[in-house]
């Protein structure tokens, strides 16, 4: 439960960080004087909500009783499903079939390159530790 909450807080601390830097980007750079402010407080609670629901699914990857397999695909449709409300909700992603296949292609593509790059470093990571066990 700390656990959950601890990873809460960082979620949707990093989700809001990212929506503040982001508006702050598009007014710099956007030549934008004023924001919407109803359009940023929705905007902003999609992010953090994101960086809530990125950084709780990863929690699946700690549970023991199932095989990477079966936490990699939970993990998935977690992420997916959950930002598939939130995105044809708030508005991200206009409600077509085609933004709802080019977006899943999208996140398919991500979340596999994701994988592998920390597969690979865990490996890695794995790898070393046996090798310094060994020296000992």
């Amino acid at each position: 439960m700390k656990t959950f909450i601890l990873r809460s807080f960082i979620g949707m601390f990093f989700g809001g960080f990212i929506a503040v830097l982001y508006t702050n980007v598009t007014i710099l750079f956007g030549g934008f004087e004023m924001i919407d402010g109803s359009l940023f407080l929705k905007n902003s609670i999609g992010s953090i909500l994101c960086g809530w629901f990125f950084t709780i699914s990863s929690m699946y990857y700690e549970n023991r009783n199932l095989k990477l397999s079966q936490q990699t695909i939970f993990h998935f449709l977690t992420v997916v499903i959950l930002y598939f409300i939130l995105a044809f909700t708030i508005g991200w992603i206009p409600f077509t079939i085609k933004s709802l296949l080019l977006t899943l292609l999208i996140s398919i593509v991500t979340f596999t390159i994701f994988w592998i790059a920390f597969y690979l470093y865990f490996k890695n990571q794995a790898r070393r530790l046996n090798d310094d066990i060994k020296k000992l």
